[in-house]
């Protein structure tokens, strides 16, 4: 059975209340985004999330490997953990907004890569090599000890290569687009045949823009910025682009020198011009519940085995009602949509 995740930024006061409502609209999984200049931090909020449930997964949705420490993020998602029964979940990837807003760099495959390895060993208890010097998490053995899976977020070929070699998940985040979800599964899966690593053994799924509402003009409206935001992760700095489909090319190279870091995930972002509705329509799924199972369905048939939702929200501003929100705009999703993949 397909999970369904929604991804939400923390927000103080509001977090654990909304994950208790997502629980109750059947959601599987709260993410939230580990961006700290443009959100509050994520690990207490999750941690306020899962004493308001019983079933949610939360999890970051994603960190990164340069503004966390894999001991210290290891600490943090052990405990999470601990607190929640064994419901937390660590969804990570190369880095953007949370980097660029410090000034620094996406990490390089490479580098997540061996913050993943180091991560891992850290949450099994084993000691790591830091510099000469056996680090471990030596409180971990006071408590009952559960295993928290690593789902790594990827959008090129190298990364997904990747994360199929070290993953216990792995999620898209290549838009909605039927081509580009079969383009990426089937490099997962050449790669997996390639390393010789058993189907079942790794849990895929995608990142999926969509916003569900009745009025589909006002859904394609709420789905530009979304749309925006994922076509820049396909046209990062010195990202290739020769694989990317036509029409998605010209706009990510076009997000390579135009992207509008300082309004990233706002909807007065200058790079939201590059795109016009037929982009939206084609890399989203925007409109009535109808239109969204139709869409969505040839990506579940693909073989994803969890979906997480990028929504949009009818409210700008402050921070906190635009979650919730956001929250609420999901809401004909999950009553009218996701029992038909149940």
């Amino acid at each position: 059975m397909t999970e369904f995740g929604i991804v939400m930024e923390p927000s103080p006061g509001n977090t654990a209340r909304l994950a208790a409502e997502a629980e109750r609209l059947g959601f599987d999984v709260l993410l939230s985004p580990d961006t700290q200049n443009l959100s509050p931090d994520p690990i207490g909020q999750l941690n306020l999330a899962g004493a308001q449930t019983q079933r949610l997964r939360v999890g970051t949705g994603v960190t990164n490997p340069i503004t966390r420490d894999p001991a210290v993020l290891a600490s943090a998602l052990a405990s999470l953990s601990a607190e929640t029964g064994g419901r937390a979940l660590c969804g990570i990837g190369r880095g953007d907004s949370s980097l660029a807003h410090i000034g620094k760099g996406n990490a390089t495959t490479a580098q997540l890569k061996t913050f993943i390895e180091r991560l891992r060993a850290y949450l099994n208890g084993e000691a790591v090599n830091r510099s000469g010097r056996a680090s471990q998490l030596r409180w971990l053995d006071s408590y009952p000890r559960h295993p928290v899976p690593i789902d790594i977020a990827c959008t090129g070929p190298k990364t997904i290569q990747m994360a199929v070699e070290v993953g216990d998940r792995i999620s898209f985040a290549v838009g909605s687009a039927p081509e580009r979800l079969q383009w990426a599964m089937d490099t997962a899966l050449a790669h997996l045949n390639t390393i010789d690593r058993p189907r079942d053994s790794i849990q895929i799924g995608a990142y999926i823009n969509l916003v569900c509402d009745e009025d589909e003009q006002r859904a394609l409206s709420l789905g530009k910025l979304i749309a925006g935001m994922v076509a820049h992760f396909a046209g990062l700095k010195n990202a290739p682009t020769g694989h990317l489909p036509t029409k998605l090319r010209a706009i990510a190279e076009s997000m390579q020198s135009q992207y509008d870091m300082a309004r990233h995930a706002q909807e007065e972002g200058t790079h939201l011009e590059l795109i016009d509705e037929a982009f939206v329509d084609w890399f989203s799924i925007c409109g009535p519940p109808d239109k969204c199972i139709e869409r969505l369905q040839p990506l579940i048939d693909l073989g994803l085995e969890h979906v997480y939702q990028l929504g949009g929200s009818p409210v700008a501003h402050p921070h906190g009602a635009r979650q919730v929100a956001m929250v609420e705009q999901a809401r004909l999703f999950a009553s009218h949509v996701m029992p038909h993949f149940r």
